[in-house]
């Protein structure tokens, strides 16, 4: 346990960290996730409608500090390689 104010704080603040970066990373999941679900039914407007939430949350996270421009775009490119399958 902490025994300083600082590492008090630091402890605080890891704890807000924490608890944050969790949110993000599940989103990050279910975002994936409803574009892979569209996909696998078949509908491409679903689809391509699941990849525009995508791109536009993914590169929130980006402005966000959560993820790195180049991770953003991977994950975009490689979903819209997915639903570009759909022909």
């Amino acid at each position: 346990m902490a025994n300083h104010k600082s590492a008090e704080k630091r402890a605080r603040q890891t704890i807000k960290r924490t608890e944050r970066n969790r949110f993000y990373r599940t989103r990050l999941k279910n975002i994936a996730k409803a574009v892979r679900v569209a996909v696998a039914s078949g509908d491409k407007t679903a689809a391509s409608d699941a990849l525009k939430v995508a791109n536009q949350d993914l590169h929130s996270f980006v402005s966000r500090g959560f993820l790195k421009k180049q991770t953003a775009s991977r994950k975009v490119s490689r979903l819209a390689k997915l639903v570009n399958s759909l022909n």
